[in-house]
């Protein structure tokens, strides 16, 4: 019980939402990951931003290949001028420098494909949507009450508002 849950409760008290104040799948264990020290982080899959080294802007992604992989997909998109990726195409159409994988890239979360990668995917994008820094699609501008919470009460652990790049 925190903050955080008091908040959630007040959002959901007139819905049909029940909230359980005891489980173990709570959060916290969910948004943590137990991870290998031993690898490489750019060797794992998960959620990442690619950050446009001229004007910050951010763009969201998720892989289940490894981000070092996904990382040379999008610039070799910058490199031969294909329209798949909107991070390359931003670099392209703005005239802006692509920049080496280790300074632009951020690796937010160490995760599977599936339901929670694409949860923690649509909120970095909401986040950066709020800091009216995001680069992928528009969204459609609608408030996520949960998501709003999180940026106003950051857990302990899990999301946090705004990670630098080496703190992984």
């Amino acid at each position: 019980m925190g903050k955080e849950t008091r908040y959630i409760t007040k959002l959901l008290k007139n819905t049909d939402v029940n909230i359980s104040y005891t489980t173990n799948n709570n959060l916290g264990k969910l948004l943590t990951t137990k991870t290998d020290l031993n690898l490489d982080k750019y060797e794992r899959n998960g959620a990442y931003e690619l950050e446009c080294p001229t004007c910050n802007k951010k763009y969201i992604g998720q892989t289940d290949r490894p981000f070092r992989v996904r990382f040379r997909e999008h610039y070799n998109d910058y490199k031969y001028g294909h329209n798949k990726s909107k991070f390359a195409q931003h670099v392209i159409d703005e005239g802006h420098s692509f920049g080496p994988m280790n300074e632009i890239m951020e690796v937010t979360h160490v995760a599977k494909k599936g339901r929670m990668l694409d949860t923690l995917e649509k909120f970095y994008i909401y986040r950066e949507t709020k800091h009216g820094k995001q680069i992928n699609e528009n969204l459609t501008g609608q408030t996520n009450p949960i998501f709003e919470a999180l940026l106003q009460h950051p857990p302990h652990s899990g999301l946090q508002p705004h990670t630098r790049k080496n703190a992984h």
